[in-house]
């Protein structure tokens, strides 16, 4: 399944709807993505991960870098996600300490 992305503005808060899967091949387009909208200004970005089937590290490596550069500009990254498989990355490697996880767009806004 390929990696879909659609941006939207809720507020001041840009939401990037994640879906199909993200590996390695397709962390970079994520990446870029996270980081156009960065580097565009933008201040408050929230990550919904609701409709991802699969991701691997390299995705891990793509949110904790966009996490950085948010962090290091003031700003802030939260993601959305309910999948338990996703949720139990989260837990097994500490981010979901790192990371605000939100059940759904409208609470992390």
């Amino acid at each position: 399944m390929d990696l879909s992305l659609a941006t939207r503005a809720e507020g001041a808060r840009i939401v990037v709807e994640v879906g199909g899967e993200i590996d390695a091949f397709a962390a970079p387009k994520l990446r870029d993505k996270l980081d156009q909208l960065i580097e565009a200004g933008n201040h408050q970005l929230v990550v919904d991960l609701e409709r991802v089937e699969f991701m691997d590290s390299a995705a891990l490596g793509v949110l904790v870098g966009a996490l950085r550069k948010m962090e290091a500009r003031d700003g802030s990254l939260s993601l959305v996600c309910t999948r338990e498989r996703l949720l139990k990355i989260f837990r097994i490697t500490h981010l979901d300490k790192a990371f605000e996880i939100h059940p759904d767009v409208a609470s992390a806004i």
